[in-house]
C-alpha cells in the first residue's frame, strides 16, 4: 500500500521528475479507513495525474485512490451508473457506448480518473459533469464515514465544486453516480460537431469529438502535458465589446447571465506565443492552450512559461488567465499569482 521516496514522474501526465516523501495507493474502503486513522499532516490526493503540476519535490504523502468497479442499473427513463473513483474517464465513456448508453460522448478523451470529474467539474463541447451528476460518494476523513452528496450539495460551477472549496482536503471521492436520460438528444453547438447534421448517432458524435481532440491536443504519452493549462476566462459585456472592436475575430461564447466566455487558446495564439519555450517547457505549436514538456522540463520551467503567457495576455487584452491545472509546491497546492 505504501512506498517511500518514490519519483512522481510516472504518476503525472506532465512527466515532471519530482519526488514525494511517501506514496500511498488505496484500493478498497477497508484500506482507506485504516489509513485515515493516522492521516499524515501534509498530503495531496492524486488521481490519474492529468491535472496536476508538481513544481518541485513534495514534502508530504501522495494519496492515490485506485477504487475500481462500474455498476449499471436503469429506470423506465434513465440509465444509472455507480462508478468507482479509480476508473478511467474515457474508458467509462467507451463503456457507455458499448452498452448503447448515450449522454457522455461529448466528454470523450478527457484524461484522468472518474474521481476527478466532480472535483474539477470537467466539461467539453457544451456539457459539464454537473449536467449528468446524480450523486458523489464522499469519504469524510473526520468521521471515517461515507456520505452521499447530491448534485446540489456539490456546489458545481465552471471548473469548480465544493471539493475545491469547503471540502478541500477534508476527504476523498470514492465513487460517482451518473444519470443519463434514455431520450437522448445530441448537443452539437460547437464548431466541428455542428457539421454532423441533425440526427447523428452517439457513436458518430463520439468519433467526431475524439477526432477533434486528437487533431488539436497532443497525446501525453507522446508529448507530456496536462491538456488545457488555463481556464477559458469569463468577462463582462463591456470588456468583451472593447476587445471585440479591436479584434473582430475574437472567439467567444455568451453565457446566460450576460457575461461572455472567451477562448483562452485564441488569446494566447494572438499574442504570438505558439512554440514559445522557456527551459524544457513550450507552448504547443498547434494548440496554444496546452503547455508541453518538450525537453525534460522541470516544474519551475512550466511555471515560468505559464506566468509569461499570463502576463502577455493581460498586457494585450486586459484579461487575466487562471490555470485549470492544479499547481503543487513542496508544501502543497499554490496559486500562480503567489509564485
Amino acid at each position: 500500500m505504501s512506498q517511500a521516496s518514490l519519483s512522481l514522474k510516472s504518476l503525472n501526465s506532465f512527466a515532471i521528475n519530482a519526488k514525494a516523501q511517501e506514496i500511498v495507493t488505496l484500493t478498497d474502503l477497508a484500506q482507506l479507513e485504516q489509513f485515515t486513522k493516522t492521516l499524515p499532516k501534509q498530503f495531496y490526493i492524486l488521481g490519474g495525474g492529468s491535472n496536476s503540476l508538481f513544481i518541485n519535490d513534495y514534502q508530504g504523502t501522495i494519496i492515490c485512490p485506485d477504487f475500481k468497479g462500474i455498476k449499471l442499473t436503469e429506470t423506465s427513463d434513465s440509465y444509472l451508473l455507480d462508478v468507482a473513483s479509480g476508473e478511467d474517464w474515457h474508458e467509462l465513456v467507451q463503456y457507455c457506448l458499448n452498452n448503447n448508453i448515450a449522454g457522455l460522448e461529448n466528454l470523450a478523451l478527457i484524461p484522468g480518473n472518474c474521481g476527478a470529474a466532480p472535483i474539477q467539474n470537467i466539461g467539453a463541447y457544451g456539457i459539464e459533469f454537473a449536467d449528468v451528476c446524480d450523486y458523489v460518494k464522499w469519504f469524510d476523513f473526520t468521521t471515517g464515514k461515507v456520505q452521499v452528496l447530491s448534485k446540489q450539495d456539490c456546489q458545481f460551477a465552471y471548473r469548480n465544486s465544493i471539493f475545491k472549496g469547503a471540502l478541500k482536503n477534508k476527504g476523498l471521492v470514492i465513487a460517482i453516480g451518473i444519470k443519463l436520460n434514455k431520450k437522448w438528444q445530441p448537443l452539437l453547438n460547437y464548431a466541428g460537431l455542428n457539421e454532423l447534421g441533425n440526427t447523428p448517432t452517439p457513436k458518430q458524435v463520439f468519433e467526431q469529438v475524439v477526432a477533434i481532440r486528437q487533431a488539436k491536443l497532443p497525446d501525453p504519452k507522446q508529448l507530456p502535458n496536462a491538456g488545457s493549462f488555463f481556464k477559458n476566462p469569463v468577462v463582462n459585456a463591456a470588456l468583451f465589446e472593447n476587445i471585440k472592436q479591436q479584434y473582430p475575430q475574437l472567439i467567444s461564447y455568451p453565457l446566460a447571465n450576460g457575461d461572455i466566455k472567451l477562448a483562452a487558446g485564441w488569446l494566447i495564439q494572438e499574442c504570438g506565443l505558439k512554440g514559445k519555450t522557456i527551459g524544457g517547457a513550450a507552448v504547443h505549436k498547434l494548440q496554444a492552450l496546452v503547455l508541453v514538456n518538450v525537453d525534460n522540463a522541470s516544474g519551475e520551467d512550466v511555471i515560468a512559461l505559464a506566468k509569461f503567457v499570463q502576463r502577455s495576455v493581460f498586457k494585450k487584452f486586459g484579461v487575466n488567465l487562471e490555470p485549470e491545472v492544479r499547481l503543487i509546491a513542496n508544501c502543497g497546492e499554490v496559486l500562480l499569482e503567489n509564485l
